[in-house]
């Protein structure tokens, strides 16, 4: 695959970063990459697994001509680095981010960036419940969104560049205001990891009241909330403070829902019940239409019968 940037700059070596650098050295898609992360230790890690051509814990020092720049942090930290590298980036430069909040890092990062600098925030809506440099590999990125928010007057040849990296990893790509995108992100992914660590928690604490027997007989439906609750827990702090407002207008929309169908219970209609099962068991097919997952319906099992 033909080379698509010289040096390219990553700030932050998690799951998603060191997927990103895994996909650039696969496909040779920069012919220099460059790691910095503020832990010592995480940045040896990266360079043990030869994730770049050269690691630093100064972000300052890893952008300083950098064609592309990600910055793969949890979304609090997005001002701190964005002030950091600002000095440091050159004219022309591309940079982007993969925060899965939009209006708080554009709030965060915009009013730090130079003259010059094409400022694209992205969201690659990839991952799994693993995170570091070891949770990274190749495909994370195939076959799934990358959901792109450049503000108005956004450079053409830049913004059509970091689509042709998104694409050369898998992606498929599509612009969207963040103010939509925030809202959007809000019902298919923010609140479905709050109710799972919520779940994972109460069942926490009733462990003592039922002698561990929620582990022990644990269900497809719950081990299924329990990998969505092991997820990186400063990530989803973070994800929570900064899309606030739409988290809690989906969280409202989702209680009002809730109690209709504590009466249906309550009540015992049948019909009502019916009538919501059959709907979501519609959407489910309809992911799996749209090829964002698959109609296995095994839980796991077989994964776990082929490591026997």
């Amino acid at each position: 695959m033909a080379k698509l940037f010289e040096k390219v700059a990553l700030i932050g070596i998690g799951l998603i970063g060191s997927s990103i650098a895994r996909e650039i050295r696969d496909k040779g898609l920069s012919a220099s990459v460059t790691i910095s992360t503020r832990s010592r230790e995480t940045l040896d890690r990266a360079q043990v697994l030869g994730l770049g051509d050269r690691y630093v814990l100064s972000a300052g020092e890893a952008v300083e001509d950098a064609d592309l720049v990600i910055v793969s942090v949890p979304v609090g930290a997005s001002g701190a680095v964005a002030q950091a590298i600002a000095p440091h980036l050159k004219a022309g430069a591309i940079v982007t981010d993969v925060g899965s909040t939009k209006g708080s890092v554009i709030a965060q990062m915009a009013p730090h960036m130079p003259q010059g600098v094409h400022f694209i925030p992205g969201h690659p809506i990839a991952g799994t419940e693993y995170s570091g440099p070891d949770a990274g590999f190749v495909g994370l990125f195939k076959s799934r969104w990358c959901i792109l928010t450049p503000p108005a007057g956004t450079d053409e040849t830049a913004k059509g560049q970091l689509r042709a990296f998104w694409e050369a990893l898998g992606s498929d790509v599509e612009e969207m205001d963040p103010e939509h995108h925030d809202k959007v992100l809000a019902i298919v992914s923010h609140l479905p990891h709050i109710i799972a660590y919520n779940i994972v928690g109460t069942a926490d604490d009733l462990e003592t009241v039922t002698e561990s027997e929620v582990i022990k007989y644990s269900a497809s439906g719950f081990r299924d909330f329990t990998r969505l609750a092991a997820s990186d827990p400063t990530m989803w702090r973070d994800v929570c403070l900064h899309n606030k407002d739409a988290i809690l207008e989906m969280l409202s929309r989702f209680s009002e829902d809730l109690a209709y169908l504590q009466r249906a219970i309550r009540w015992g209609d049948g019909d009502k019940l019916f009538d919501l099962f059959t709907r979501t068991r519609a959407i489910r097919r309809s992911i799996i239409q749209a090829g964002q997952d698959t109609d296995m319906v095994d839980f796991g099992r077989h994964a776990l019968d082929a490591k026997s």
